[in-house]
């Protein structure tokens, strides 16, 4: 997860801030009580579960490791298992660090002649080379579990319930990037200046696939991003840049989460603004995106997990995955 937060995002001015920084919140909006909501298949936390915890037993997927490339093809034949059409896009860069990276954005389509109308729905798959905000082993790479894994979980799981229905009238695609979390956090660690033409350290799987997609033309109604969506009594704020670029989006995810009873989790107040890859879809392959993250109102972080070694199953919630996915495919089948 990139580790940017923004206070006072404005039409005029952006203001990037380290993720440890604080944040404002506005006033409580009202959720729309007039959503209505069409059946969609029950969404089973514990298949979630089960796929996040195969991630993490492959160990920290980093780039250009031996626990990333089983991971990576693990993904792929899965998605593949259940019928949908997978591309992969394979690029070389390099990190701030001057590490080499070869890195795979994995990206899967269900009822792929549908022109019309398609939803984008994406998650990061790779994990942090390193604990920098630990206080022991902070040179070891990091699992994951809750950074990148759960969002990949929640999505097997809407893509293997997809596959055994064709009720839904729509094309959905399913896209898990790369290199988003081999960044340069400048609030504790030296900073690097960005070079080889990316815009950020983060992010590099969107960034790529944002100016080189998949397929020529390629276009979709909206997208979701899910990130660090598994933790304990995560809190769903409305994130920033969701809310400059996609309003009506979170209006839609944030009503139907509502309308599901996991107000809880999504709370209906504006967090700060996050460098994250559904920025970078916004901004360069122009399709409105949200993302779905949480943070911690106390510490103004995202948590005490956030880039240690307590990111792992230990922190993974059944009941946050459920609240996550089941919203995530309810706004499917209302489209």
């Amino acid at each position: 997860m990139t580790k940017q937060l923004i206070i006072g995002l404005t039409v005029l001015s952006i203001l990037a801030i380290s993720c440890d920084s604080s944040k404002k919140t506005t006033t409580e909006d009202k959720v729309s009580k007039n959503v209505k909501i069409v059946k969609a298949p029950s969404f089973n936390a514990d298949s979630a579960y089960s796929f996040v915890k195969k991630q993490v037993d492959f160990g920290p997927r980093v780039p250009s490791t031996r626990p990333h490339i089983e991971a990576g093809d693990y993904l792929v034949a899965k998605l593949k298992s259940y019928h949908w059409e997978v591309t992969e896009q394979t690029f070389d860069a390099t990190s701030f660090d001057y590490k080499p990276m070869a890195l795979r954005n994995i990206i899967a389509s269900y009822n792929p002649e549908i022109k019309t109308k398609r939803i984008l729905l994406a998650a990061h798959w790779d994990s942090r080379p390193f604990a920098d905000k630990d206080t022991e082993r902070k040179d070891e790479a990091i699992l994951g579990a809750n950074d990148g894994a759960s969002g990949v979980g929640v999505l097997l799981e809407i893509a293997r319930l997809l596959s055994q229905s064709d009720s839904l009238a729509i094309g959905v695609d399913i896209i898990f990037f790369d290199g988003e979390d081999w960044g340069n956090d400048s609030s504790h660690q030296r900073y690097t200046p960005v070079r080889d033409g990316w815009e950020d350290w983060w992010c590099l799987g969107s960034q790529y696939w944002s100016k080189n997609k998949h397929k020529r033309g390629y276009s979709a109604y909206y997208g979701i991003l899910l990130d660090m969506v598994g933790g304990k009594n995560a809190k769903f704020y409305v994130e920033g840049h969701s809310n400059f670029y996609a309003p009506s989006i979170v209006d839609k995810v944030w009503g139907q989460a509502s309308k599901l009873g996991y107000d809880r989790y999504f709370i209906r107040k504006e967090g700060g603004a996050i460098t994250d890859d559904h920025y970078f879809v916004n901004e360069y392959a122009k399709i409105p995106m949200i993302d779905i993250i949480p943070t911690d109102p106390v510490s103004n972080s995202f948590g005490d997990f956030h880039h240690t070694h307590k990111d792992n199953m230990d922190i993974i919630s059944r009941e946050t995955l459920q609240a996550v996915g089941q919203t995530v495919i309810t706004v499917l089948y209302n489209e």
